[in-house]
């Protein structure tokens, strides 16, 4: 995702102003939180004795869904297209993600990214410049969740 893209992406979804050294901890995170969706889908899978994961087996929560609504509505056009070249950089899980989850992986990204953004505007919604301090508050936050 270019910096500009990524910049104007937080600048919609919640009113912040995020910078360069922003976007590998963006890139991190993402990876990471849909990475545990699809370690919690792959339980779901093998506890219904299947070998694919499919769209129903990742924990989608009502605000997560939510979110994900947000996302499609921002008009904005961002490529998360390297979110999932990360992903399938992941040593393999022994299951399969079904063509319609792959295809989910993009908004349920953009839905974790409006949901980090509403974090920040959330926790200190006087600061419109995230630091080290805020994404970390965050990060700690959705691992709670997530």
């Amino acid at each position: 995702m270019g910096t500009v893209k990524f910049q104007r992406f937080f600048r919609a979804a919640a009113g912040l102003q995020v910078d360069r050294n922003d976007l590998k901890r963006y890139t991190d995170f993402i990876d990471d939180k849909i990475y545990d969706l699809i370690l919690i889908g792959k339980a779901s899978a093998k506890a219904n004795l299947r070998d694919v994961i499919e769209p129903w087996d990742l924990p989608i929560t009502k605000g997560l869904q939510e979110s994900i609504h947000r996302f499609e509505k921002l008009d904005e056009e961002i490529e998360l297209q390297p979110l999932l070249d990360q992903l399938t950089a992941r040593p393999p899980l022994d299951v399969a993600l079904s063509e319609e989850t792959e295809q989910r992986l993009p908004l349920i990204a953009g839905g974790l990214s409006v949901a980090l953004a509403q974090t920040f505007a959330t926790v200190e919604p006087d600061r419109k410049n995230p630091g080290t301090a805020q994404w970390t508050v965050a990060f700690d936050i959705f691992h709670l969740l997530l």
